[in-house]
């Protein structure tokens, strides 16, 4: 169930939630409380630009995951989505982590109920259990090791051929990692509602327009958007691979927001969002990394509100997958 936010009460202590004046200097305003209460502002790629823009870090989950392990700051405040402040709360228990609004879910996380998950990793026993990090503490807590889209296969690679393994919850990025590695996980069935959408028939429309341009597809797409693509990779493989290769044009299947960055790191390509297959807008969003709003991150840092917890007992679980991860990722260079 998603929280709300009060609406005249930001916390116990009585602080008033007033409406931010229109001559408030937001970007100005928000750079000063970040110094003066020693904040962190991280930011995922899926986020608005004007976010982006004022963030001390931006990343994909595997590099946020890594950035919040070393960070210094007393202050985390994540801007993305709500699982993102879990795993920094749990692998920073100490230090008070922010999310400027708690209503901004995750559709792939929420179709892995983690009691109905582990329920199915007992009906499978003597299986290892991998979960995409797009998941709730409590499900990773059930979790022998977490992966991202960037390092998904190369952990699993880093298996037996023969082990028995379990992968979820996105089952378009467990049927590439099966694909690409030969192996036959078992599948949750699980996935993202931007990536579930996009449109094989307007991105092969797109190609004929632009025959030059190249399709850059995350593993999170259906299988034959897969197979059109010239290269499959997580958000920060897909950029980095924007910036180094010799096209000029780039048609671009992924949540929109990391066509800012890319646009930034490469004024004189072209990208071109594709579009998704209910709708005629050009492009395709994710509404819950949408809702992180200039205001809403000033008021998140005025107020240090909302924050997020993870219960204790959870915690403890759930750091031991998401170590796993760090510490293969660290061996393998990732």
């Amino acid at each position: 169930m998603l929280r709300t936010q009060p609406k005249q009460t930001w916390t116990e202590k009585g602080y008033v939630c007033e409406p931010v004046s229109k001559s408030t200097d937001l970007k100005a305003e928000i750079r000063r409380l970040a110094k003066e209460k020693n904040a962190v502002i991280m930011a995922h790629y899926y986020v608005s630009g004007e976010i982006q823009d004022l963030a001390d870090f931006v990343g994909d989950s595997l590099a946020l995951a890594q950035k919040a392990a070393q960070t210094t700051a007393d202050i985390i405040v994540m801007c993305g989505v709500h699982f993102m402040g879990e795993t920094s709360k749990i692998l920073c228990p100490d230090k008070k982590v922010l999310v400027p609004d708690l209503n901004a879910t995750c559709s792939l996380a929420e179709s892995c109920e983690a009691g109905a998950f582990e329920e199915f990793v007992k009906a499978h026993p003597g299986h290892t259990v991998i979960s995409y990090v797009n998941t709730t503490a409590a499900t990773k807590a059930v979790t022998d090791v977490v992966v991202t889209s960037g390092n998904a296969r190369q952990i699993v690679e880093s298996f037996p051929k023969e082990e028995k393994i379990i992968f979820g919850p996105d089952q378009n990025l467990g049927g590439y990692i099966n694909a690409v590695t030969g192996r036959n996980m078992l599948l949750w069935n699980g996935a993202c509602h931007v990536h579930e959408k996009f449109s094989l028939e307007k991105i092969l429309a797109l190609k004929k327009e632009h025959p030059q341009a190249k399709i850059l597809v995350h593993p999170e797409c259906k299988g034959p958007l897969v197979k059109v693509a010239d290269k499959v990779g997580s958000t920060a493989a897909l950029l980095k691979y924007a910036i180094s290769d010799e096209a000029t044009e780039f048609i671009v299947a992924t949540e929109s927001g990391i066509l800012h960055e890319m646009r930034k790191r490469c004024p004189e390509k072209i990208f071109i969002p594709a579009p998704p297959n209910d709708s005629t807008c050009a492009c395709n969003e994710c509404n819950y990394m949408k809702l992180i709003t200039l205001e809403k991150l000033y008021n998140c840092l005025r107020y240090e509100w909302p924050e997020v917890e993870v219960d204790k007992e959870v915690a403890e679980k759930a750091i031991r997958p998401i170590h796993r991860m760090l510490e293969i990722s660290e061996r393998l260079g990732l």
